[in-house]
């Protein structure tokens, strides 16, 4: 009887969401690394004119997981263009993990 319970034979589970993480995070970029085990994404913020800036949040996936959130993001966006038109994709310089003045004389 105890399968009668188990929300994941059901399809049903129930994920809370803290009101702080809630409020979410802001990130214009992302540093993804990986090895044989597991992929680790770097969100960070950059503000131009800030020589420093911080990792505001990293996330730690499987290899599986990680294939399964490239291909929801796919989805996501392919629904997002079919309601709203093609995001566009602006080319940028990329950007140096140490920028900011170098203080050349």
């Amino acid at each position: 009887m105890a399968d009668e319970k188990d929300p994941l034979k059901h399809g049903q589970i129930n994920i809370e969401l803290d009101e702080k993480i809630a409020e979410g995070t802001y990130s214009n970029l992302a540093i993804i690394n990986h090895s044989v085990s597991e992929f680790v994404v770097d969100f960070v913020s950059i503000m131009p004119g800030t020589p420093k800036s911080k990792v505001k949040s990293r996330i730690i996936l499987t290899p599986q997981h990680a294939k399964r959130l490239l291909k929801a993001l796919a989805d996501n966006v392919n629904r997002f263009e079919n309601a709203h038109g093609e995001i566009k994709d602006y080319e940028q310089p990329p950007i140096p993990l140490n920028f900011g003045p170098t203080g050349e004389a």
